[in-house]
């Protein structure tokens, strides 16, 4: 197929008056002016945005725990009445949960989820036959939105540092090293019925798994693909890292650096309390913080040193983890303000080769999330995946559109959602704000959270 664009940002800068041509979902050639046959886009056409982090039966949650519950409310707090809620759902119920939540994902910009998937088990603890039956219920939900996945199945082994034996709210989680690897492996062999989709792992935090078994699973993942994703929870909460420098005698991230490879490939999710020398080796090692600013101000959980970062040329995603909301121009919207807060200063995340710090964002952040699912995303140019997005015109022209204002526009004063038609490995899956099955999945949806919630 081919499409035309009166205007487009490819990976260099903003074009005029382009065709591109994309073949089996990948563009294969970019042209000047409008060919006869290319459909005709009625917006600015930008990169699709990589969700870095999903929790997918978090969604059914969003807004169950903002009531005071023990005067002390916390992460901790939050994570207590989570455990309380899944403990009801289905296989059935998180394939409906997560299809809702991917088409609010598409509808608002994100083209690809890396989903951090640790629901693995039935609800009284058992194994599901097959076992990666929960896992299967995700990539059928990413196949029904037609969200491109990165699956992440979670090690998670132990409730605390020491190791502790699980809690009985953990009981979905837990898996042996063997047993993990094995699912892992299986949903490998899914990936081969599920088209644009790949496969990571997630060990769940280093309060979760020790030392032999992160690197027994590190090392069996990365014997079916070198390059498979691994992402962790890291130094979101400082009681994390108090634990942690009480155990190991280290802080986490700093652990993390001196007794696990990090490469491009891992993503340390949230990395919110860490100090220099933790900054500085993240960088130093390529891997990618996956930054999750809607969620982190939910949970109380702190700020990431983003300005720091970025200066020293550090590579970050973006996620929406607990979807207290799902909306990626929210996250980067929250990701400058939390700055701006922090320093009493604006636009901090621009620099000196690009003074918008919409456009700056949003770019890194795409690129950023491609990296961190190793998907072939990220920024429209030939021999990339056709993940797109066309902005409404009718929206857009009421705002500052020119090419240095657009994106700063579209973070800092949509007021209502900019997005379009969306468009995945090639194929429309948003047309005119509209997916095909969001009706169906919406009842769906609302009958669970009627019986659940």
């Amino acid at each position: 197929m081919k499409l035309y664009a009166h205007k487009v940002l490819l990976n260099n800068g903003w074009a005029n008056d382009k065709t591109l041509t994309i073949t089996n979902g990948v563009i294969t050639e970019i042209t000047d002016g409008q060919d006869t046959d290319a459909q005709m886009t009625n917006g600015a056409v930008i990169p699709g945005m990589v969700n870095c982090h999903s929790h997918a039966f978090q969604r059914a949650f969003a807004g169950f725990s903002e009531q005071g519950s023990e005067g002390q409310d916390s992460f901790w707090t939050w994570r207590k009445i989570m455990y309380q809620f899944l403990d009801q759902l289905s296989a059935d119920d998180a394939q409906a949960i997560a299809s809702q939540l991917y088409i609010e994902m598409l509808k608002m910009g994100y083209t690809r989820v890396a989903e951090f998937h640790y629901l693995h088990h039935k609800i009284d603890g058992k194994n599901y036959t097959p076992l990666a039956t929960m896992a299967e219920s995700i990539f059928k939900a990413a196949k029904t939105s037609g969200i491109g996945l990165t699956m992440l199945p979670v090690m998670y082994r132990f409730s605390g540092f020491g190791p502790l034996e699980p809690n009985d709210g953990q009981k979905r989680f837990i898996n042996s090293v063997e047993q993990f690897n094995q699912l892992v492996t299986d949903c490998f062999s899914l990936t081969n019925e599920y088209n644009n989709t790949n496969v990571g792992i997630a060990p769940h935090s280093l309060r979760a798994v020790d030392k032999d078994s992160l690197h027994n699973a590190v090392n069996h993942v990365r014997s079916l693909d070198n390059k498979a994703p691994i992402h962790i929870h890291i130094s979101e909460q400082q009681k994390e890292v108090d634990d942690c420098l009480n155990h190991y005698g280290e802080r986490p991230v700093q652990w993390l650096l001196n007794n696990a490879n990090l490469d491009e490939y891992w993503c340390l999710i949230h990395a919110t309390h860490i100090d220099e020398n933790e900054r500085k080796g993240i960088i130093k090692t390529g891997a990618i913080a996956g930054i999750c600013p809607t969620t982190e101000a939910n949970l109380g959980d702190g700020i990431f040193p983003t300005t720091e970062f970025l200066a020293e040329e550090g590579t970050f995603a973006i996620g929406s983890d607990s979807h207290i909301s799902v909306n990626p121009i929210e996250e980067l919207r929250w990701l400058e303000y939390a700055q701006r807060l922090i320093k009493q200063q604006r636009a901090i995340l621009a620099t000196s080769e690009q003074a918008s710090v919409g456009l700056n964002l949003w770019q890194r952040a795409a690129l950023g999330g491609a990296q961190s699912t190793n998907s072939n995303t990220g920024s429209l140019e030939i021999g990339k995946q056709a993940d797109l997005l066309v902005l409404d015109a009718s929206q857009t022209k009421l705002f500052a559109n020119s090419d240095k204002n657009l994106l700063d526009s579209l973070i800092f004063a949509s007021q209502k959602n900019p997005v379009q038609d969306v468009m995945v490995n090639g194929t429309w899956v948003i047309k005119s704000g509209k997916h095909v099955h969001e009706e169906i999945c919406a009842d769906k949806f609302a009958k669970i959270l009627e019986k659940n919630v």
